[in-house]
């Protein structure tokens, strides 16, 4: 987490170019699990500038996570049975500086 911002009405800003590797659209409801505090919240995903590398928790979320924690963002899919055989996931590890590593 790069920043939070209290007054806002709501949501986490992405890096879109983090998003784009990992699959995220915007908008797109997201479950972020604080590994800091163990607290989990949905909200949803707004880009932030491509290659900022920002990850910013907005609004009331701010009281739950703090600016430097460690967070896990999960999207999720809905498919049938046969599309979930031939599903892959996309997942982007990042450093502390939000550069991917994997």
């Amino acid at each position: 987490m790069t920043e939070t911002k209290l007054h806002y009405p709501g949501s986490i800003a992405i890096d879109s170019a983090l998003m784009e590797a990992a699959g995220i659209l915007p908008y797109e409801s997201v479950l972020i699990a604080d590994l800091n505090n163990g607290n989990r919240l949905e909200t949803y995903v707004v880009p932030a500038e491509a290659s900022s590398k920002k990850v910013v928790i907005l609004g009331a979320a701010a009281q739950l996570i703090q600016k430097t924690d460690i967070v896990i963002i999960l999207s999720f899919a809905l498919l049938t049975p046969e599309e979930a055989k031939e599903f892959k996931p996309k997942i982007a590890v990042l450093d502390e500086n939000n550069n991917i590593i994997n």
